[in-house]
């Protein structure tokens, strides 16, 4: 069980897998007014930066489940280099439909829906591990201008334009399951650079290091295309942000 390589390559020295940095995560934690031993959970945890510095700062406890061997070592590693890992645990398994032994303050899938099949299942997910009066936390895309046609989206890397909706019809579409959003802090454009343009020299480091890997002429081919693409399409209409829902 491990997700696709192309990811495992481009992200390998990402420590945030999306377009948050530091700074962003530190603000969300601060919005959220975490006290020390809440407990959270988060599916589709990558590298644990959220967690860890989570529990560093805020003294938080919490499990992180995510489907990429190489992350969740990571994430482990992190948690070590931070002095937390008596506070939080990484476990390797697929995050789709999996369910906290104990209810949890806060239950989080930043950046990954798709394990329950959008945002709406992903909803209905989390809340099975809440406990009365917690908070989801679910990060997201959206568009930030409509894409003018569906080969645009596709420069965006979604499949067509119904994929995201406008800011305004997200944070609707929380309401429309029973949310109330009290919370939400939005990705800029330098998070976005440092997580789209990290990975460029990832790719061209790995090409000098495995001249002769079999995956070598995809990697070459992204790195070729992917500056371009990436400034032409996802820098100028997509947007991403954390949400932070508490059910009715």
């Amino acid at each position: 069980m491990d997700i696709p390589r192309i990811f495992t390559i481009t992200e390998s020295a990402h420590r945030i897998h999306n377009p948050f940095t530091p700074e962003k995560f530190a603000t969300l934690g601060e919005a959220l007014r975490l006290k020390s031993g809440a407990r959270i959970l988060d599916l589709g945890s990558g590298s644990g930066e959220m967690l860890c510095t989570w529990a560093r700062d805020y003294g938080v406890v919490g499990t992180g489940i995510d489907m990429s061997q190489l992350f969740t070592e990571q994430a482990k590693q992190r948690a070590r280099e931070l002095g937390v890992d008596d506070q939080v645990k990484f476990i390797h398994d697929d995050a789709a439909g999996y369910v906290a032994d104990e209810k949890v303050d806060v239950a989080a899938c930043v950046g990954a829906t798709w394990i329950a099949g959008g945002v709406a299942g992903t909803i209905e997910l989390l809340a099975r591990s809440l406990r009365a009066g917690g908070i989801i936390l679910i990060g997201e895309p959206y568009w930030r201008q409509l894409p003018p046609t569906e080969d645009v989206a596709k420069g965006c890397l979604a499949n067509a334009i119904s994929d995201f909706l406008m800011l305004p019809e997200l944070l609707a579409s929380f309401d429309h399951v029973g949310c109330d959003v009290v919370e939400m802090v939005l990705a800029d454009q330098d998070g976005w650079d440092r997580y789209e343009a990290a990975k460029w020299l990832t790719m061209r480091l790995w090409l000098e290091a495995n001249p002769d890997d079999e995956f070598a002429k995809e990697v070459r081919a992204k790195l070729t295309t992917e500056p371009g693409r990436y400034a032409a399409f996802t820098r100028e209409f997509l947007g991403w942000g954390v949400f932070a829902l508490m059910p009715r």
